[in-house]
């Protein structure tokens, strides 16, 4: 049990920054609830243990933590971390955890650190991953400043990590696959000359993950299912995942003879594809 000092992930706080006064009217056993969902007890010690790690080095040891396998096909299509230029990586996101964590770790390490996540606001409340993101709130209403936000990402002298469904994979019909993937990975490409590099991460969630996830985005105005996503990745640890990474795409690919949304779906092609 971590004492109060120790506590980097506190649920009381949390809600009360995205609730204000409001937060008190949560019942108590409700937020107790989430405080087991959230695995807050865990987490906490985890993040005491590894206060003095940062950025890449911070990420394997989460890898470690969760005791992934990693199979990693066509690493040898991962660009030249001296060849000047700066890429823009995407993958589809099975887990909303695991999958970041391990993709930030293999990226992060052949590029010295040199990239950055576009990630929800709640992950900026872990310092050792804190450094490699550009926050973006996910929680409430899209944040107005999200234009800005990806903007300063490829504007920057940084490789780019992103999940372009913005939200982890849902199962329709028997199949899990991201739902259609957001644009704003083409148009800055294409803007910043950026060329992307596709790669396709394994694994899934929860049959409960999914039922819950399709019930939400049909009936609730938030997403509850991301609540769960901690409580998911204690599922799936001690497993072994595949990363199969394609050949760059260049940017000179995106023409007018699509439209960036169109582009965007043929990128998720190929990611499904490899």
């Amino acid at each position: 049990m971590t004492t109060e000092t120790e506590k980097t992930i506190d649920i009381d706080e949390i809600l009360k920054g995205k609730m204000g006064s409001k937060a008190k009217f949560v019942p108590r056993f409700l937020v107790g609830w989430l405080k087991r969902i959230a695995h807050q007890d865990q987490v906490n010690a985890f993040l005491w243990d590894n206060r003095d790690k940062y950025g890449v080095e911070w990420l394997e040891e989460c890898a470690r933590y969760l005791d992934m396998t990693l199979e990693i096909e066509g690493k040898g299509n991962l660009p030249d971390p001296t060849d000047g230029k700066l890429y823009t990586f995407v993958s589809n996101h099975p887990l909303g955890g695991e999958d970041g964590v391990a993709l930030g770790a293999v990226i992060g390490r052949h590029y010295g650190g040199r990239f950055r996540y576009l990630v929800n606001d709640l992950l900026m409340n872990l310092p050792g991953l804190a450094p490699l993101c550009i926050p973006i709130n996910k929680t409430g209403r899209q944040s107005r400043n999200f234009p800005a936000m990806v903007e300063a990402g490829f504007k920057s002298d940084y490789h780019m990590l992103m999940f372009p469904a913005g939200i982890c994979s849902r199962r329709h019909q028997g199949v899990i696959c991201d739902i259609p993937w957001k644009k704003a990975f083409i148009s800055k490409s294409v803007e910043y000359r950026r060329d992307v590099v596709p790669i396709h991460f394994s694994g899934q969630n929860s049959n409960f993950f999914y039922r819950l996830a399709n019930f939400s985005d049909k009936y609730l105005p938030f997403n509850l299912a991301m609540l769960f996503l901690v409580d998911e990745m204690y599922k799936n640890v001690h497993k072994t995942f595949q990363i199969k990474i394609g050949k760059p795409i260049p940017w000179q690919t995106f023409d007018k003879t699509k439209t960036p949304m169109e582009w965007a779906q043929f990128v998720k092609e190929q990611v499904y594809n490899l």
